[in-house]
């Protein structure tokens, strides 16, 4: 494993992952409902900031590497699906809507597994509307997290509910997309289980 600045960020997010989710389980005495709000949204927010530096980095220093490509997503499952469960746990998201987001990802996964042994990794390669699905999911996600009003007008929960709706619908039709450009090699002979 080559130790570069990319890797050391991904390191940095999965490290972030405990701590997201021990700040909502901390005593009330140690911190209000709204702290704990905030310090969540921001531990996400970084998370996700240092997902898009560790990429930029890896280009910009040439320190792309193997283990840094297969790290990277794992860590984005982990941090995402650690706080939709957070989120269902604390009544914000509903369970089916994590069932969805966090039951794809483990699909198509195994699916870009299965695609690269026989193949055919290009053709379930991320795409524009994986990248459109992302954006709502990574927006959706700190907004349920903070959760309190901003003022008279903005509320936080609202959009985010809807924005994960969105990103919940987005990852349904991506699913059937992927598995649409894999079932051609289902049926060649050779390739499988």
């Amino acid at each position: 494993m080559p130790l570069n600045l990319p890797n050391v960020l991904t390191w940095l997010r999965i490290l972030a992952i405990p701590l997201l989710v021990a700040v909502f389980y901390l005593p009330e005495t140690w911190l209000t409902a709204y702290e704990r709000n905030l310090l969540g949204t921001i531990l996400f927010v970084a998370a996700a900031l240092t997902d898009w530096l560790d990429g930029y980095f890896a280009r910009r220093l040439n320190q792309t590497s193997a283990f840094g490509a297969f790290l990277d997503p794992v860590a984005d499952k982990l941090m995402v699906a650690a706080a939709l469960i957070v989120l269902v746990q604390l009544t914000r998201v509903d369970a089916i809507i994590a069932f969805i987001i966090i039951g794809r990802e483990i699909a198509i996964s195994a699916l870009r597994e299965w695609m690269a042994k026989v193949g055919g990794a290009k053709s379930v390669a991320v795409n524009y509307l994986g990248k459109i699905k992302t954006a709502s999911q990574l927006a959706a996600i700190p907004l349920l997290l903070y959760h309190d009003p901003i003022g008279r007008w903005i509320d936080p929960f609202r959009i985010g509910t809807w924005l994960v709706y969105l990103a919940a619908a987005l990852t349904l039709v991506s699913m059937v997309y992927y598995l649409k450009l894999a079932l051609p090699h289902a049926f060649r002979k050779g390739e499988g289980a």
